[in-house]
């Protein structure tokens, strides 16, 4: 079920009147663990027994761990068999044809004519989402940060809660299992806030992302039939088409929480105004980013390691994350892209100069620099393989051709987003209301706001139905 649907419109609202009318926080739990299952459902029934599983086998796991707490060789042991499980079943769905293709090409590179077979099965919507939420759960248990959970269906919600199943926030246990077992009253704030908060995203998504997508599809699927210029126009317009696509999700995802009265971790936080590389990833999908932190550099010894070392565990940690995007050596350039600007921004730091953002040239250039060094990655990210990506920089270098012209609705609706973004920047609680601008007008100035911006999205934003970016990931 996607968040901009019929569907959903319908879903949601009878979930949050159900769930305020039931009393007891066990039944409301019950109750949520049954929409969230109804809702991935929706989608391909015979895949929730791939979440049951996870979560099964986490629970189990956790619960094994903490109690032989004592014992260092049993709660590896048990820690192991939950991780080598999670990430099988990752494999065998979203990288077991990818590992294959990739050695059979290899293998005929080398004059053998062998073939390794594929397997014939559909990428599971969120499968990477909900895998690192258990995995994070079992780590974080191993290392005595949380108590495992002893309720089975309480933590089965926890993996699947449905407002961020799919595409995120990866959270982390110690923020919202807590909230499970709290009573969650109906609060009038809460609603208004959460409301406003998923009017955002879906003013990002339907009116900005899936219109810049209709010039960015052209374009990047039909890589010989354009010029480098419109290379170039499509390669900015994804840079801010991906974001307004998972940042919109991320903002749905949160405010349908908070409408029911639970805090979700903040995803985004204005990346595109990080002044260093280093700073980008700090507000660039901050819980994937902060969960390969915890569970991937720091265990590689992260920076109390010898430099070189710690160079290249930064490395390492990029190259995972561009393979955890997609089965695609697109996304391993991707990531390699990133592991490399920070490995130089490290260096030029250490060895060079520390950069100085005491004037405001100076912030705006970097600003403007560090925007440059992430779309052309994104070049990568968005091109269907590793040719068409290196055809598509080729072109932007050396083809000055005719630029294919963008749709009079495509222009003005970018040209008015990317003015509204830049004014109601998304601040720490994601809300544009709560910029001093807006949040110091009268009442009915902002209620004339709330209700232009939904005839905007009604207007704009209603036929358009495109899938989120990231629930292939």
């Amino acid at each position: 079920m996607l968040f901009n649907s019929l569907e959903f419109l319908i879903f949601f609202p009878i979930v949050c009147t159900i769930y305020f009318l039931l009393r007891k926080t066990k039944h409301r739990n019950l109750f949520l663990l049954f929409a969230s299952y109804y809702f991935y459902m929706s989608w391909k029934p015979v895949y929730a027994l791939l979440i049951l599983t996870s979560t099964i086998l986490t629970y189990g796991c956790g619960l094994l761990v903490e109690h032989h707490a004592e014992n260092e060789s049993k709660k590896k042991a048990f820690l192991t068999i939950s991780l080598v499980i999670n990430f099988a079943i990752l494999f065998l769905f979203k990288y077991y044809n990818f590992i294959g293709n990739s050695i059979t090409a290899l293998l005929t590179a080398c004059g053998l004519g062998l073939k390794v077979p594929n397997l014939e099965v559909l990428l599971p919507v969120g499968i990477s989402f909900y895998t690192f939420q258990a995995v994070g759960y079992s780590i974080d248990v191993y290392r005595g940060t949380i108590k495992a959970e002893r309720n089975f269906f309480t933590y089965a919600l926890f993996v699947s809660f449905f407002p961020q199943l799919v595409a995120g926030p990866i959270e982390r246990a110690k923020n919202l299992l807590p909230q499970f077992h709290e009573d969650h009253s109906f609060s009038y704030e809460n609603a208004v806030e959460g409301f406003k908060q998923m009017l955002w995203g879906f003013f990002m998504k339907l009116c900005v992302a899936d219109v810049l997508a209709e010039y960015v599809d052209a374009v990047f699927n039909n890589v010989p039939q354009h010029t480098g210029t419109s290379m170039l126009l499509a390669t900015f317009f994804f840079t801010f088409q991906i974001y307004c696509d998972f940042g919109g999700y991320s903002n749905i995802a949160i405010g349908a929480a908070r409408v029911m009265g639970f805090r979700l971790m903040e995803n985004f936080h204005r990346p595109y105004y990080s002044l260093n590389i280093k700073e980008f990833w700090k507000r660039w999908h901050i819980s994937l980013s902060s969960w390969f932190m915890d569970y991937v550099y720091i265990p590689l010894g992260g920076n109390r390691v010898r430099y070189l070392r710690h160079l290249t565990n930064l490395m390492i940690t990029f190259l995972v994350s561009g393979l955890w995007h997609g089965a695609n050596w697109t996304f391993v350039i991707w990531g390699a892209l990133h592991g490399t600007y920070i490995v130089v921004y490290n260096i030029w730091c250490r060895f060079v100069h520390k950069p100085s953002f005491e004037s405001t040239w100076s912030r705006v250039l970097n600003t403007v620099f560090c925007f440059l060094l992430v779309a052309f990655a994104w070049i990568f990210f968005r091109a269907n393989n590793v040719s068409d990506a290196f055809v598509i920089v080729s072109k932007i270098f050396t083809d000055f051709g005719q630029l294919h012209q963008p749709s009079g609705k495509t222009f003005f609706i970018y040209s008015f987003a990317a003015l509204a973004i830049l004014i109601f920047k998304d601040t720490k609680d994601h809300c544009m209301w709560n910029i001093n601008f807006m949040h110091s007008q009268s009442i009915a100035i902002r209620y004339i706001f709330t209700v232009a911006l939904t005839a905007y999205i009604l207007l704009f934003g209603a036929f358009t139905s495109g899938q989120f970016i990231y629930f292939q990931f």
